[in-house]
């Protein structure tokens, strides 16, 4: 049974509590283990933002190559006060660098996928707007995604004003991709090219065979780790993953815990067409 092997999994990594949302377009099955949990949604929020971007471009507020100025200054939800995403903090040097420049629109939302970079990200809410993103996700009816403010807004942290996201949320975006079914044909197969880029590949990828083709999106921080990918096999339709954990501050093998419940997952979806 996947749940038991994914409870095993999880069980002796120590982590504090696991989702799980698969859905497999090989045979139309869709499966989960408390999928309508929400974690706080670290970097994957990053694929939401990314749906409110190619929304905005479709709709002509925006082009690919629109220049956006780079700056590193930003509002608090909470108070409106000014601050700042610490360069030590975030996953990419090349937008920092870029500061007092422009970047076009595709550049940014390329780096805030494949490379993670919060600069990028709320250079791209801030210039969509959270509430415009919000109308995008509710115009194609995803629920389990909350976006609240910009990534690295301590004030609104400490107000426990956070994103957050479900598997079977997060799954459901990626599903709309993969279908080319989020926005548009061309929006998607936009989205999925930056997404098959995605340079971080110790988690959902690390568990399928080097043959396989991932395009996913991490997202981690203190006290979560979080996967979600599409998978492309050979000789058959891909499946989309998702896997959420929350773990204690200083637990370790969190990517590891990841790659091993995606192996099980392809290996349960290699051998059975079965839902358990």
């Amino acid at each position: 049974m996947l749940r038991d092997k994914i409870r095993l999994i999880a069980e002796s990594a120590g982590t504090e509590a696991v989702a799980v949302a698969v859905y497999d377009f090989e045979h139309d099955i869709a499966w989960t283990m408390h999928g309508e949990r929400w974690f706080h949604a670290a970097s994957t929020i990053k694929v939401p933002v990314l749906l409110g971007v190619y929304d905005a471009i479709e709709h002509g507020r925006l082009q690919p190559y629109s220049r956006v100025h780079v700056r590193n200054r930003f509002l608090s939800v909470v108070d409106g006060r000014p601050f700042t995403v610490a360069p030590g903090r975030d996953a990419n040097t090349e937008v920092h660098n870029a500061i007092g420049k422009t970047m076009t629109v595709h550049e940014l939302a390329e780096h805030m996928i494949v490379t993670s970079s919060n600069l990028a990200t709320n250079l791209l809410i801030d210039l969509i707007g959270i509430e415009n993103i919000r109308t995008t996700l509710r115009s194609l009816s995803l629920t389990g995604i909350d976006l609240q403010r910009c990534v690295e807004d301590d004030a609104a942290w400490r107000d426990n004003i956070n994103n957050r996201i479900t598997a079977e949320g997060y799954g459901q975006a990626l599903r709309l991709i993969a279908e080319r079914e989020a926005i548009s044909p061309a929006a998607s197969d936009a989205m999925l090219d930056i997404l098959h880029d995605q340079r971080f590949r110790g988690g959902i990828p690390a568990g399928v065979p080097d043959a396989a083709r991932v395009a996913n999106k991490t997202g981690e921080m203190s006290t979560v780790a979080h996967d979600g990918g599409i998978v492309y096999l050979d000789g058959r339709k891909p499946y989309v993953v998702v896997i959420l954990t929350q773990w204690r501050a200083e637990a370790e093998n969190r990517r590891h815990t990841i790659a091993s419940i995606s192996r099980a997952v392809y290996e349960h979806i290699s051998t059975t067409a079965d839902d358990d």
